[in-house]
């Protein structure tokens, strides 16, 4: 009796793996011609655009290209149950592409595993989109379609604070303008340089820096760089209670019980406390007496402390304010 051993298949992961690393995955059919280089067969037109652009083979060493693959699948019948397998093989095989595109994003504050997989994400559309009749090589469609789905994840998942797309556009583009320039120019390029090269506003490019600024908010929970041996959350050293917060309810509540008291008082408490008047100066033009403008202001202030203190009136019978309490 002969003993026959039968390999471990090879998951979808261990394909991508082994294309990441320049390997082929299983089931690749092997490729007559073209050189190797780097783990991937470099012959081909398609190839050749891709080595220009600074982009990895679509073709791991010794197997066919996306391109390849998808044809193979658009031959077959809508039924066939090869196209699964072929579609799989396509996705694998342009994972090295997908990676390439990720990595020119990596220093934008993102990890590269979430870039990679929105990459990826974006290359299975390309692959379930991609039309082999149009004899168009498939990395002049999956590239453009891999970095608009990158863009689109920096501007609608990355901003904390949402502020217009142009702004965003604006605001991602500084960075690497402000490096060019600083490179021709030997020094940091001012704000009307930035302004002057990107053919915008002063104005818009000031309103990006803020912009961006706000992209990535430091935590309040974070801990402040200048609590020296004892170092607090930031919101430990910039909170605080504000002295004024209660003037505002008190002038609120007081409001309408100047308004109810009669326009004497009101006319000798505006002149005893915001004329800063003595009682003699107030009685002298009232033209009464110094005790009866002390009898009239103890009246009224008494009316008003006990105002303060009594239970707030249903919103039904509380009167109106009158603005001309205050202005007395």
């Amino acid at each position: 009796m002969t003993a026959t051993t039968t390999a471990a298949p090879r998951t979808v992961t261990d394909n991508a793996t082994a294309a990441a690393a320049g390997g082929s995955p299983q089931g690749l059919a092997n490729e007559p011609g073209g050189s190797q280089s780097g783990g991937f067969v470099t012959g081909g037109a398609e190839t050749g655009d891709r080595a220009r652009a600074g982009l990895p083979a679509t073709r791991p060493a010794g197997g066919a290209t996306v391109a390849d693959l998808l044809r193979q699948r658009a031959d077959l019948p809508a039924a066939h149950p090869d196209r699964a397998a072929l579609r799989t093989r396509s996705i694998e095989a342009g994972l090295p592409l997908a990676r390439s595109v990720a990595a020119r994003y990596v220093r934008r504050g993102e990890p590269l595993d979430d870039l990679c997989q929105v990459a990826a994400l974006a290359l299975v559309n390309a692959v379930d989109r991609y039309d082999p009749a149009r004899q168009a090589a498939f990395t002049s469609y999956a590239v453009p379609t891999i970095i608009g789905a990158l863009k689109r994840h920096f501007r609608d998942t990355t901003w904390r604070v949402q502020v217009p797309r142009r702004i965003q556009e604006l605001a991602i583009t500084l960075a690497p303008t402000g490096a060019t320039l600083a490179q021709q120019l030997g020094r940091t390029p001012t704000r009307r340089e930035l302004a002057a090269h990107l053919h915008v506003a002063d104005e818009d490019v000031a309103t990006a820096v803020t912009a961006w600024q706000a992209h990535h908010p430091d935590s309040l929970d974070a801990l402040s760089a200048t609590g020296g041996d004892d170092p607090r959350p930031v919101i430990d050293t910039i909170g605080r209670v504000d002295a004024r917060l209660d003037a505002v309810t008190d002038r609120h509540t007081l409001r309408p019980l100047l308004a109810a008291l009669p326009v004497r008082q009101r006319r000798i408490l505006a002149m005893r406390y915001f004329a800063d008047m003595t009682q003699a100066e107030i009685a002298a033009q009232v033209g009464v007496s110094q005790m009866h403008i002390s009898r009239l202001l103890v009246q009224a202030l008494t009316q008003l402390r006990t105002g303060m203190h009594a239970e707030p009136s249903s919103p039904q019978t509380r009167r109106a304010p009158d603005s001309s309490g205050l202005d007395a």
